[in-house]
């Protein structure tokens, strides 16, 4: 590193990267923000609608139709992640055709997994159902939300591969916008067909379904307009060396998905058999983890995007500059939100429920909802430096190391601590991920 340039990055050369940061994070924050907001939509329109069984079974039914899809489309959440990274490093290469290899290559798998799902739509929704388990009332409401929002998967999973492309190319304005363009649509389309067409539940799966083509739709026109990504020939789409690095990747994240689910599902199975009480504090608990996590997910994926971009400029001193300002900037995060959580975590947990009963009984685990913002920041932070340099590998066996730490931890001490052992257990499986990830990428950051 040349002495003008190390006194750029002393001085006023730290501005532009943490500008960079921040105009990446703030559009990826918001659009974080506003995602849940279609289940939500879905849940407040049902919520006003009658009829057999009541609002409680249609309320219940896109509960369920929810984590449906939760759980099906996270499973395939590589065709972003695992297209953000070569994306950026395409784009700091300078090498358009790349990018455009990445894109196309990307969509085709997205298609060919889509179109799978809905030829089997109607064993997959009844296998997906069957896990879930809901009472015979809500069940035949949310077989048919589902089996109309499974015709979605197609659009969703192409907007997955257009997100992470975006991204690449430090561009997450676009996905923002049309994030809040489908929860528009969303809106519309459902309050028309449910309360003027009176379609019911029929209607707010429709809605949903509308919505997810529009956002495709509108994210493919923002790609052909503003980029012009020229469609490459199929013999360089399907050359074997690079499949075979696509489907590396892509698989490093498929399975880190798993061990991120299986720690998921058993933290709220463990919580359900403790009786509804208990699995009502977790979830609120929870919930200042996810409102956390909206925040720090924005800065993870410019650093995605960022990582990606100098690991293609093969800029070294300004990947490791991009990764100690990302440290920072989240470890003050997590301080301001342990901080908010110490001081009015009580005040917000009154807010996400009004029962007097969960929220005594939330004070016991309150103090780990301030934890853990302190101590899950660096796995985000690395996990974005592994997606952003295609280093999935490393993030998977983090991730699968730690989930080893969490069920140890959790049958180890479930008899001594009971609940407490669960949330003990979850805090070291995060502080763990970014303690190993450290150790990994040292020789190499």
């Amino acid at each position: 590193m040349n002495f003008s340039f190390r006194h750029n990055l002393r001085g006023r050369g730290l501005m532009a990267p943490l500008r960079q940061i921040i105009t990446l994070a703030v559009p990826a924050i918001i659009t974080n923000i506003t995602t849940p907001l279609l289940a939500l939509v879905d849940l407040a329109i049902v919520g006003h609608m009658g009829g057999p069984g009541g609002s409680a079974a249609y309320i219940a039914a896109i509960a369920v139709g929810g984590s449906v899809f939760n759980m099906l489309y996270w499973l395939f959440g590589f065709l972003r992640m695992g297209t953000s990274g070569p994306a950026a490093q395409a784009v700091g290469a300078a090498d358009t055709l790349r990018l455009s290899l990445i894109l196309y290559r990307a969509l085709a798998v997205a298609l060919a997994i889509s179109l799978l799902i809905v030829i089997f739509n109607r064993p997959l929704s009844l296998l997906l159902l069957a896990f879930i388990d809901p009472d015979p009332a809500t069940f035949p409401l949310a077989l048919r939300y589902v089996r109309i929002c499974i015709f979605g998967a197609p659009a969703v999973l192409s907007t997955y591969v257009l997100t992470g492309w975006f991204l690449g190319r430090q561009d997450s304005r676009s996905s923002m916008w049309v994030s809040l363009a489908i929860n528009v649509v969303n809106i519309l389309s459902s309050l028309i067909l449910v309360y003027g067409l009176r379609l019911g539940i029929t209607g707010v799966a429709a809605g949903t379904l509308i919505a997810q083509w529009f956002g495709f739709i509108m994210a493919a026109i923002i790609c052909m307009l503003r980029y012009r990504p020229a469609l490459p020939p199929l013999s360089l789409l399907i050359r074997l060396d690079e499949l075979r690095r696509f489907f590396s990747v892509n698989t490093d994240i498929f399975l880190r998905t798993l061990c991120i689910i299986a720690v998921t599902v058993w933290f709220t199975r463990a919580g359900a058999a403790q009786g509804d009480l208990m699995l009502a504090v977790n979830a609120l608990i929870m919930q200042l983890f996810t409102i956390f996590s909206f925040f720090l997910d924005g800065f993870a994926f410019a650093g995605e995007s960022l990582c990606g971009l100098y690991s293609g400029q093969r800029d070294h001193a300004r990947l490791r500059l991009i990764i100690r300002l990302l440290l920072g900037v989240t470890a003050t995060l997590a301080l301001i939100f342990s901080t908010l959580y110490f001081l009015f975590g009580q005040t917000l947990l009154t807010l996400l429920s009004s029962d007097s009963g969960v929220i005594s009984a939330t004070a016991d685990y309150l103090p780990w909802a301030i934890t853990i913002p302190l101590l899950s920041f660096v796995a985000f932070t690395y996990d974005a430096v592994c997606l952003g340099t295609t280093r999935t590998r490393l993030m998977l066996l983090s991730c699968f190391l730690s989930a080893a730490i969490f069920f140890t931890i959790y049958f180890t001490l479930f008899t001594i601590l009971a609940n407490h052992a669960l949330w003990l257990a979850f805090v070291a499986y995060l502080a763990a991920r970014g303690l190993i990830l450290h150790i990994l990428l040292r020789p190499h950051a």
